[in-house]
């Protein structure tokens, strides 16, 4: 079993749940958009893109389908099954579509642009993200206030997925101290190796 991954936001939590869970894959670094590796890369994953989870001849492409498979696989509830499910659901298709969409462009342009241009995005793309930052960071940092966990006492996928962008706060400059609420709840998840240091130890 592979999963192919890159250091960026989506590959980054797909790795970090592979090495929490303790599952048996072979981690494979990988730049699917070089021009040098696009077409043969096309061939596990048309839309080009990491993570990419190959386990005998059958590809999964996406962050969560990845979390799925390899929570099941490996007896972990990370993924709830029970009646937690709806509820870890919705907090995943949250932290997606709502607090790391809005992370997104500020991590693209002050962490992953510098690395190939001195182009930047507008400032009013900018300015529109740290709006939108703050507005869904304010929702989780008052759930946050009455629970230490996202879905009921104990870590879930929910926890992971919903602080994507979270270790990049510092770099992209996130105004993240302004939500103590989640800071706390960051720094439980910092206490665990995989996340803090996903990729540390592996080969490229």
């Amino acid at each position: 079993m592979k999963l192919y991954y890159s250091p960026n936001l989506n590959p980054r939590v797909a790795v970090a749940v592979a090495r929490h869970l303790k599952a048996p894959v072979e981690y494979i670094q990988a730049a699917p958009r070089d021009p040098a590796q696009q077409e043969a890369f096309r061939s596990i994953n048309p839309n080009t893109l990491v993570p990419v989870l190959v386990e005998n001849g059958r590809t999964l492409w996406e962050t969560d389908a990845i979390a799925c498979r390899l929570s099941a696989m490996t007896g972990s509830d990370f993924w709830r099954t029970s009646d937690d499910q709806p509820e870890m659901i919705m907090w995943v298709s949250w932290g997606t579509h709502h607090l790391t969409k809005a992370a997104d462009p500020i991590y693209f342009d002050r962490i992953v642009m510098p690395t190939f241009t001195d182009e930047r995005l507008s400032p009013r793309l900018i300015e529109k993200s740290l709006r939108d930052f703050r507005e869904h960071a304010q929702i989780l940092d008052a759930y946050l206030a009455n629970y230490n966990w996202l879905v009921g006492d104990r870590l879930s996928y929910a926890d992971f997925r919903v602080a994507t962008a979270l270790p990049f706060a510092h770099a992209a400059d996130l105004p993240l101290a302004a939500f103590p609420n989640i800071v706390r709840w960051h720094d439980q998840l910092l206490e665990l190796d995989a996340w803090r240091k996903p990729f540390d130890g592996l080969n490229a």
